[in-house]
C-alpha cells in the first residue's frame, strides 16, 4: 500500500512509498502493476507489480460485446412475442411475476457486489449461460457450516471479489496499465457479506488489499499447479488458482464458513452502473483525483451530492488519492458509502420499474459475474434476493477490519485482539451494530447430576495454517472428569473450528450445557442449541490450543464491534472527506 501520509490514533505522519522488487519507486497507482508475486515458485524470476486500482471491482471477463448485443436483441424479441416494447403513455398492464423476480434479483446483486446489480428470470436459459462459474474453495479447510439455530435457520456468508484484470481491450481501456496485460488479476476489492440467520440484519467486512496474511496451500483446478502456503498481500490470493483460493484465505484468516463468492471486473461495474441509472455519492469539497506524478483515478466532482454511473462510478470505487489520507483505508470507506447508497436507491424501486431497463440490467449483470457452482443460476440468485430483501436498511452495518501498520507503514496486518473480536461476532451471528435483542439472563437448572451427564469432547484445532494440536479432546476430557463429569468421553475425529463451543440437543439440556461452560470458564455465548447433537457436546476450538484454563476473559462476551472498525450504517447519508492535496 503506498500512501503519501497516514493518519493514526489522532496523529499524522509521513510514510515512504513502498519500493518494488527492483528497488525503484513503484509505478503509478491507477496505471501500475500488481503486488509482488512469489519469486521462488517461478524459478527465481522476481516480479513486482503494484496492483493498480484496488478498491476497484471485479470478475472474470464477460462475453463479447457483439454476441451479447445480438443475444439481447433476440431475447427481447422473444419475451415481447416478436413485437416492440410499448412506448408512450397508455394503460399499464399489471406487473408480471417475471418483472418482480427481475427486480429482486437485481436488488440481490446490487447489495452484494461493488457497483453491481442483478439478473432476471426472463429468457432464463440465455441468462444462465452468461454466468461464469468457478470452484468455491481451493484450500483444505475443515471448517463446517454453522449449525442451525433453534428455529432451524442458518446465517449466510458471501465473499465479494473485485479483480483488476486488464486482459481484454475494454478492461485495459478502463484500467490503463498496458504493462499488466497478460498477468493474472488481483483481488483488489474483498468484502464479506454476512446475513444473519433470522435475516434481521446484515454486516459487511472489508479487508484492505495489501493486508499481509497467510495464504494457504491451493491447487489450481485448471492445470493442477500447486501453490504452497505463503505470507503475502491478501490480493495475491486470486493468482493462486482463482477465487477459490481467496475464499480459502478468508476462511483460514477469519474462521468464518463461506457459502458463496461473487466476482466482477472493471467493465462489469461500468455496464451495471449504467444499467441502474447511477448511484448518489457526496464529497465535502471539490475533488480531482490526479497529481503531477500520475497518481489518481481521474475522479472529478464538485462539492455536494452527484449521481455517478459508468466510468465515473468506477473512478469513485477506485479512488485512493483524494480521499482522506490517500490510503486503501479511505478507499474502503468510499466503497461502503457507494454500496449503502445503492441499496437505498434500489430499495426505493424507482430505477427498476421498466422491463426493458431490467433486461439491459440482467444482460449486464450476468455477463459480468463469476460465481461458485452453488450460485450459478438465475433461480438461485433470485432465491438469494428473496432472503436479502428481508434485511432492513437500518440494520445494515459496514466496517473495515481493524488493522495496524507494519514495516513503517508499507502494509497493514490484522490488529491483534480487535480483528479477531470482529470476526468472532460474525462467527457467532452477532450484529455489528450492537442492536440485537438482549437475551434473557435466565439460567435454567441442570437436568441431572453432573456425574451422570454424558459430555462428548471433540478436538476442533484442525487448522491448515496453524496446524492441528494433537490430544486436545483427551486433555479437556480429563479436566472434565477431574471436575466431576465422570461420563465425559473424547471423540477422536479431528475438525476445525475457530471458537470453542458447547452444543446441547434441546431446551431440557440447556442448564446442563451452561453448567459445563461455567465449570470450564467458558462464556455463555459459547453455549448453543443444536439439532445435530444428541448429548452435550464440547468442541475445543483454535482459541483454546493449550492448557486446561480457557484463555478468554469475560470482556469477550461484548456484543459490539470495536470502535476502530469504522462503522457505516446503511441509512446514513454522509459525504466523503476529500484530501486537501486533491481539491480544486
Amino acid at each position: 500500500m503506498r500512501q503519501s501520509s497516514v493518519r493514526g490514533e489522532g496523529s499524522r505522519r509521513r510514510v515512504p512509498e513502498p519500493r518494488d522488487g527492483g528497488g525503484d519507486r513503484a509505478p503509478r497507482e491507477e496505471s501500475g502493476a500488481g503486488a509482488p508475486h512469489d519469486a521462488e515458485r517461478r524459478g527465481g524470476e522476481a516480479r513486482s507489480r503494484e496492483g493498480a486500482g484496488a478498491g476497484d471491482t471485479a470478475s472474470a471477463a464477460g462475453a463479447g460485446a457483439g454476441g451479447r448485443a445480438e443475444s439481447r436483441r433476440a431475447a427481447r424479441a422473444e419475451s415481447a412475442g416478436g413485437g416492440r416494447r410499448r412506448k408512450g403513455k397508455g394503460p399499464r398492464r399489471k406487473r408480471s411475476r417475471g418483472v418482480r423476480i427481475l427486480r429482486w434479483t437485481a436488488l440481490t446483486l446490487a447489495v452484494l457486489i461493488v457497483g453491481a446489480a442483478g439478473a432476471g428470470y426472463l429468457y432464463y436459459e440465455h441468462l444462465n449461460s452468461n454466468i461464469k462459474k468457478a470452484e468455491l474453495d481451493l484450500g483444505d479447510s475443515k471448517l463446517t457450516k454453522p449449525e442451525p439455530n433453534a428455529a432451524g435457520q442458518t446465517p449466510l456468508n458471501i465473499l465479494l471479489i473485485g479483480q483488476d484484470s486488464r486482459n481484454d481491450k475494454e478492461n485495459l481501456k478502463l484500467g490503463g496499465a498496458k504493462q499488466d496485460v497478460g498477468r493474472k488479476g488481483l483481488a483488489d476489492v474483498q468484502m464479506l457479506v454476512h446475513v444473519s440467520a433470522d435475516r434481521s440484519n446484515m454486516s459487511v467486512i472489508s479487508i484492505p488489499r495489501d493486508t499481509r496474511v497467510t495464504i494457504p496451500k491451493c491447487t489450481d483446478p485448471e492445470n493442477d499447479e500447486v501453490y504452497e502456503k505463503s505470507f503475502a498481500p491478501i490480493n495475491e490470493s486470486l493468482t493462486h488458482g482463482g477465487p477459490g483460493c481467496t475464499v480459502a484465505t478468508w476462511k483460514e484468516l477469519t474462521g468464518i464458513y463461506i457459502d458463496h463468492f461473487m466476482m466482477v471486473d472493471f467493465k462489469g461495474v461500468v455496464d451495471m452502473a449504467d444499467a441502474i441509472g447511477g448511484v448518489p455519492v457526496c464529497v465535502d469539497k471539490n475533488i480531482y483525483s490526479h497529481d503531477s506524478r500520475g497518481h489518481g483515478s481521474g475522479l472529478r466532482l464538485t462539492k455536494g451530492t452527484h449521481p455517478v454511473k459508468g466510468v465515473q462510478a468506477l473512478q469513485w470505487l477506485r479512488t485512493r488519492y483524494g480521499f482522506e489520507d490517500n490510503t486503501d483505508i479511505g478507499r474502503a470507506k468510499a466503497q461502503h458509502m457507494y454500496m449503502s447508497s445503492m441499496i437505498r436507491q434500489l430499495k426505493s424501486g424507482t430505477k427498476l420499474s421498466d422491463p426493458g431497463k431490467l433486461m439491459d440490467l440482467a444482460e449486464a449483470a450476468t455477463n459480468a459475474l463469476t460465481v461458485d457452482h452453488g450460485l450459478g443460476t438465475v433461480k438461485k440468485l433470485y432465491d438469494l434476493g428473496n432472503d436479502l430483501k428481508r434485511v432492513p436498511t437500518k440494520r445494515t452495518t459496514m466496517v473495515t477490519m481493524p488493522w495496524e501498520y507494519r514495516n513503517d507503514g508499507e502494509y497493514v496486518v490484522p490488529k491483534p485482539g480487535d480483528a479477531e473480536k470482529t470476526f468472532s461476532l460474525i462467527r457467532n451471528d452477532t450484529a455489528l451494530d450492537g442492536k440485537d435483542k438482549k437475551k434473557k439472563d435466565k439460567v435454567p437448572a441442570p437436568s441431572q447430576p453432573k456425574g451422570e451427564l454424558p459430555v462428548i469432547v471433540q478436538n476442533g484445532t484442525g487448522s491448515t495454517v496453524l496446524g492441528p494440536v494433537g490430544g486436545r479432546a483427551g486433555v479437556i476430557t480429563g479436566e472434565l472428569i477431574r471436575l466431576g463429569y465422570a461420563k465425559a468421553d473424547a471423540n477422536r475425529e479431528l475438525t476445525s473450528q475457530a471458537d470453542t463451543t458447547i452444543s446441547y440437543p434441546g431446551e431440557a439440556k440447556q442448564g446442563d450445557a451452561l453448567a459445563v461452560a461455567k465449570a470450564l470458564g467458558l462464556p455463555k455465548s459459547a453455549v448453543k442449541e443444536s439439532k445435530s447433537v444428541t448429548d452435550v457436546t464440547l468442541v475445543v476450538g483454535n482459541d483454546w490450543r493449550e492448557g486446561t484454563a480457557f484463555p478468554k476473559s469475560a470482556a469477550d462476551d461484548e456484543d459490539k464491534a470495536p470502535e476502530i472498525a469504522d462503522k457505516t450504517n446503511g441509512e446514513e447519508k454522509k459525504c466523503m472527506s476529500v484530501n486537501d492535496g486533491y481539491t480544486f
